[in-house]
C-alpha cells in the first residue's frame, strides 16, 4: 500500500487523460481505480486512522488533529495512545504476518508490532520514531527526512518546494530499502509531502502559475515515478494498493468559526486576550475547533457548562446551525457553508460523547478554521488549497472495485479479504467484486 495524502481523483483522471503519469496509467491497465469519500471531518489524522481500522471516529477515537477534554478543559494533540481500534497491521500481526509501515498518520509515539513501524510527521526525533528503536540507525544512514517544515512555505516557496523534492527522495529511499531488505506479507509506506505541496500551490497549479504551476506538475511526476519504482521491485506475488485520504481545491478564504459565533453572542471570553479553552466564559452557549467542530456548552460535561441538557441543548445546536447556515462570503454573498450535522447522525461507538455536538461541512473554498479569537472573521494567507470530502482515490491491482459510494472505513476490510480474513461486525465493508487472492 501506498499513501499519496490528499492527491485527488479527479486530479489523477484528468491529468492521465492528457497523457500524464504513464506509471499510473500502466498500473489502471492491471487493477481498478475508484472515487472514495473521506471521514468527517476530512483530516488526514482522522482518516488515515479510518482507513487503517475499518471504523469512523466515535470507534477508534481520532477526532481531528487537535482534540479537547472538556473538564478539566484543555486542548492536546491525539497520538497513536489515544486510537483504540486495531489497525490492519495489529490484526495482521497477530495472525503471524510480518509487516512494514512507514510514515502513516497518527503512529507515533510507535507501537510494537510484528515487524517494524516508522512514525509520522508527529515524531520530531528520529531516534524516538521507530520500531523496534534500532530502525532509527537505518533510516539515519539513508538520510531519511521525518517530514518538512510547512512554515517555510510562508517565508521562502522555493526552499520549501525543494525541501519537498528531497523528503520524497527520501522516502522513496527508505520505503526501497526496508520493501527489498525484509520480510513482510503487509507493507504500507505513506507520502506525506503530496498534502503539504497542495497546501501552498494548489492555486498556483490551477491558475497556471508562470513558476510553480510547473514545479507542481514535476513534483507529481515524481510522485509518478515513485510508484513506478515500487511496482518495478516489489515482489511479483503481491497486490498493489495507492490510495489517497481526501481530495483537495483551492481555498478562497479561512473562515474562523469562533468569531461568528462570538459575534452571535453565542461564545464569550472571561479575559480581554483569548488564547486557551478556560478563557471561554461560562455563559457562553457554544465554541469551535478546527475544523468546523462545535462543542455545546453543556452542563455536566464542560467545565464551565451552562447549558442543560434537553431542550435548552437541542435549542443551542440550533442556534449555531442558524448562524453558520447564514453565513456569507462578504466579497459575492457565497454562502459558506453546505450542511451542519448532528454528531448522532455520523458517529456511533464507544467514545460518541467526545464527539463534537455538530460538524460544519463547508462548500469547496471555505477553510474553517479553529482559532479561538480573531478580530475578523475571513482571512486569506499562504495556505492555498484545502481538503475535500469527496474526491480521495483507491486504486488496487487485480481487482474490481464494486462500491459505488466507497468510504474511507472501507479499505481495512477490503485489504484483508487479500488475506481471507473477515472481522464480523466491521463498519467497512469488502469493496471487492470478487474474492481477493
Amino acid at each position: 500500500m501506498i499513501g499519496i495524502d490528499g492527491v485527488p481523483h479527479s486530479f489523477l483522471t484528468a491529468q492521465m487523460r492528457k497523457g500524464r503519469f504513464p506509471h499510473f496509467q500502466q498500473l489502471l491497465v492491471e487493477g481498478d481505480m475508484a472515487r472514495m469519500s473521506s471521514s468527517v471531518p476530512p483530516i488526514s489524522s482522522v482518516a488515515w486512522t479510518s482507513i487503517a481500522t475499518g471504523c469512523n471516529p466515535a470507534a477508534h477515537n481520532i477526532f481531528g488533529f487537535v482534540d479537547r477534554r472538556p473538564n478539566p478543559i484543555e486542548m492536546f494533540l491525539p497520538t497513536a495512545m489515544d486510537r483504540k481500534a486495531p489497525a490492519i497491521w495489529d490484526v495482521l500481526g497477530r495472525r503471524d504476518k510480518k509487516v512494514i509501515v512507514i510514515n502513516v498518520p497518527v503512529n507515533y509515539p510507535p507501537r510494537p508490532v510484528n515487524g517494524m513501524l516508522v512514525s509520522c510527521f508527529l515524531a520530531t526525533d528520529i531516534n524516538k520514531a521507530t520500531y523496534p528503536p534500532g530502525l532509527a540507525e537505518t533510516l539515519k544512514a539513508l538520510d531519511y527526512v521525518i517530514d518538512v517544515d510547512p512554515w517555510k512555505a510562508r517565508q521562502d516557496k522555493d526552499a520549501f518546494l525543494d525541501d519537498l523534492f528531497i523528503a520524497l527522495d527520501r522516502r522513496l529511499a527508505a520505503t526501497l530499502h526496508l520493501m527489498e531488505t525484509h520480510p513482510w506479507d503487509f507493507f504500507m509506506s505513506h507520502i506525506m509531502e503530496t498534502d503539504r505541496l497542495c497546501h501552498f500551490f494548489w492555486e498556483h497549479w490551477e491558475s497556471g502559475h508562470p513558476v510553480y504551476a510547473a514545479r507542481f506538475m514535476e513534483f507529481f511526476d515524481k510522485v509518478d515515478e515513485f510508484l513506478g519504482e515500487v511496482r518495478a521491485r516489489m515482489p511479483r506475488d503481491a497486490h498493489l494498493v495507492v490510495l489517497s485520504d481526501h481530495g483537495f481545491c483551492t481555498l478562497k478564504k479561512e473562515v474562523f468559526i469562533n468569531r461568528a459565533l462570538q459575534d452571535a453572542g453565542l461564545l464569550k471570553f472571561n479575559s480581554d486576550q483569548p488564547k486557551q479553552l478556560n478563557h471561554i466564559h461560562a455563559e457562553s452557549r457554544a465554541y469551535s475547533m478546527i475544523p468546523g467542530r462545535i462543542f455545546i456548552n453543556l452542563k455536566g460535561r464542560e467545565q464551565l457548562g451552562s447549558v442543560a441538557p434537553g431542550p435548552d441543548y437541542e435549542r443551542a445546536r440550533e442556534q449555531v446551525r442558524e448562524v453558520l447556515m447564514d453565513l456569507k462570503d462578504p466579497d459575492d454573498g457565497s454562502p459558506i457553508i453546505e450542511s451542519v450535522l448532528c454528531r448522532e447522525d455520523i458517529y456511533k461507538g464507544p467514545f460518541f460523547e467526545s464527539a463534537a455536538d455538530l460538524v460544519a461541512l463547508p462548500h469547496d473554498g471555505y477553510d474553517l478554521k479553529g482559532a479561538l479569537y480573531k478580530e475578523e472573521m475571513f482571512e486569506k494567507t499562504q495556505l492555498v488549497g484545502m481538503h475535500t470530502m469527496h474526491d480521495a482515490t483507491f486504486y488496487t491491482a487485480g481487482q474490481v472495485v464494486n462500491c459505488d459510494d466507497m468510504n474511507v472505513v472501507d479499505v481495512m476490510p477490503s485489504i484483508l479479504s487479500y488475506y481471507g480474513i473477515t472481522i464480523p461486525g466491521l463498519e467497512g465493508r469488502n469493496c471487492f467484486l470478487a474474492p481477493a487472492g
